[in-house]
């Protein structure tokens, strides 16, 4: 008689993500000294606000005239005009949950039907606990007329839209994540 073995559990992504998810140029999306640097900073927090120490944090954007490299852009691919610019970096958060990205700042996208889609960064949050990846976006506060024109925003209850709103920072932007709670981070089911 042959035993039937029940199905295998799901798995969570920790905590050995560290391990498989790291890649030797990390979180530089452009090289250091690259004109226009800037610097995206913040910290993942869970639901009760403690730092989130193993997470990473994995970005994807365009370049600074709003294109990508990649033949799945309706325009094309586009080799970006910035120098080592890759569109794609990754971060692990430190003792204190903190990640940080060197990258420049993207350019607005054609959106659907013929909209115009705000400069903003597609961040997945990768963490111990996730069965899945978390996926959000961060939008720049000097884009007023842009974020406010944006389609995707403008789906998101306006009580919500500012979880998605990086803050000016003295080298760039800072951008928190929370994963649960009262201010917890709009994220997309993708």
């Amino acid at each position: 008689m042959t035993e039937r073995l029940g199905s295998t559990p799901s798995q969570t992504v920790g905590p050995y993500l560290h391990l498989g998810l790291l890649w030797p140029d990390g979180p530089d999306v452009v090289p250091a000294g690259t004109p226009g640097e800037i610097w995206l900073r913040g910290q993942i927090l869970d639901g009760a606000g403690a730092p989130v120490v193993d997470a990473l944090v994995e970005s994807w954007q365009a370049d600074p005239d709003g294109r990508f490299d990649h033949p799945d852009d309706p325009r094309g691919a586009h080799r970006s005009l910035v120098a080592g610019f890759r569109g794609f970096g990754r971060s692990p958060t430190d003792a204190s949950g903190r990640y940080a990205l060197r990258t420049v700042k993207p350019g607005p996208l054609p959106g659907p039907d013929g909209t115009v889609e705000a400069p903003h960064l597609d961040l997945s949050i990768f963490a111990r606990g996730l069965l899945h990846r978390l996926v959000t976006r961060l939008y720049f506060p000097d884009e007023p007329a842009a974020n406010e024109a944006d389609p995707v925003l403008a789906g998101i209850d306006p009580d919500r839209r500012t979880t998605l709103l990086a803050r000016s920072a003295p080298d760039g932007f800072h951008f928190d994540i929370h994963l649960q709670g009262e201010h917890e981070t709009v994220f997309f089911a993708v």
